[in-house]
């Protein structure tokens, strides 16, 4: 099977528990549930790409077979952010006959966090109506962001970012598997722009696996629109020395050759900053600059203005200014 013929989140998405990478003691209480057959309303909280979606279908495929489709729907929340989706597929499925009398059917609300407060309270509703057959579990990155009368009949289980040797292993798997050849200092380069992130790492990978057999830390950087370590800590060095206009040659790379946004680049020189060999009260003047210039541009200023800003802000800094 070549590259382009599946997606390869789908394709290497755990089939078991057993499957699921670095989330081990969650693992084990779903299974607990499983070998029960009795479970409680739970949410899933943890960033994007740790597993929350893996654990919830292949908790389905245990508890279900082959008969998952009957007894189990998957919704993206920020597909329909209104009450709709809860009173229209969540509602009209809930209610529907179980398979037996001992079968509890389970929806699983993805993002469920970009849901309006008014639909959050139109789903605690619901969960109540139908806790005779029917059990939810709630993705969210947030678990704050659900209101409270629905985080209170959950269970809440937090997923935990993946660390690196963990994503070197499901690296390898897959290389294995497509017959690609990548080096360690792609696969550092990988593990760098993914941030924890499992999906986002498998997307980068196939497509840099679509354009070579052989991937390299540069096909990396490029599709994922990241510049390597050493750039952006070279702008920053040449920030805080106050050599202004190389550091803003620097930028110009950064803009021009990666394509990347304001906030990727704030989001790489905090990264970068805090392993800057420095002193501790300019890291910390530094941090909260960049905290600030962030602000800025989520609210809306041109990035290219407050990114030069920024970076005399950081001269400035350096100089004791």
């Amino acid at each position: 099977m070549g590259v382009l013929d599946v997606s390869w989140t789908e394709k290497y998405r755990p089939g078991s528990l057993d499957d699921v990478i670095g989330q081990d003691a969650i693992v084990d209480r779903l299974k607990a549930f499983v070998k029960a057959d009795s479970f409680p309303n739970m949410i899933f909280a943890g960033p994007a790409g740790v597993g929350k979606t893996s654990c919830a279908i292949a908790m389905a495929k245990e508890l279900y077979g082959d008969k998952i489709n009957e007894a189990f729907l998957e919704l993206n929340a920020s597909d329909s952010r209104g009450i709709d989706v809860i009173r229209g597929k969540v509602k009209e499925f809930a209610r529907t006959m179980a398979l037996s009398s001992n079968t509890i059917k389970i929806i699983f609300l993805d993002e469920a966090d970009a849901l309006t407060p008014e639909a959050q309270h139109a789903l605690r509703r619901t969960m109540e109506k139908y806790a005779a057959t029917t059990r939810f579990i709630l993705s969210a990155n947030y678990a704050s962001k659900i209101i409270e009368p629905i985080q209170s009949r959950c269970v809440v289980l937090r997923f935990k970012p993946l660390n690196e040797d963990e994503m070197r292993k499901y690296i390898k798997r897959i290389a294995e598997g497509e017959g690609i050849t990548i080096d360690d200092s792609a696969i550092s380069a990988l593990i760098y722009v993914a941030e924890g992130d499992l999906r986002k790492l498998t997307n980068v990978l196939q497509s840099a696996a679509i354009m070579n057999k052989k991937v390299t830390d540069k096909s990396i950087y490029d599709i994922a629109a990241r510049a390597r370590p050493k750039e952006v800590v070279s702008m920053l060095r040449y920030a805080i020395s106050g050599d202004f206009a190389k550091a803003r040659e620097e930028l110009n790379t950064l803009f021009l050759a990666y394509g990347m946004s304001g906030e990727d680049v704030l989001l790489q020189c905090y990264r970068e900053a805090l392993n800057l060999s420095i002193d501790d009260k300019l890291k910390l003047e530094i941090v909260n600059a960049i905290g600030d210039y962030n602000f800025r541009i989520v609210e809306g200023a041109n990035d290219r203005i407050q990114l030069e800003a920024m970076l005399a802000k950081f001269a400035l800094i350096g100089k004791g200014g």
